[in-house]
């Protein structure tokens, strides 16, 4: 009985720290924007990257 008298106080405490964690990224804006996360994910970046590197080669020249 006594496990129990520091399981539940701890896994409330933990609970109570999950929910002010989920509500301070809820105000703070982190799930806005879901889509241009989303088509950020899925993007290819090394197209975007290799042009970068083409316009720095043609200056270079």
């Amino acid at each position: 009985m006594t496990s129990l008298a520091w399981l539940i106080p701890a896994a409330l405490t933990l609970g109570m720290m999950g929910l002010a964690a989920f509500l301070w990224a809820l105000r703070s804006g982190q799930f806005d924007d879901l889509e241009g996360a989303k088509w950020r994910a899925i993007s290819d970046d090394n197209d975007r990257m290799a042009a970068e590197s083409d316009r720095s080669r043609a200056d270079d020249v």
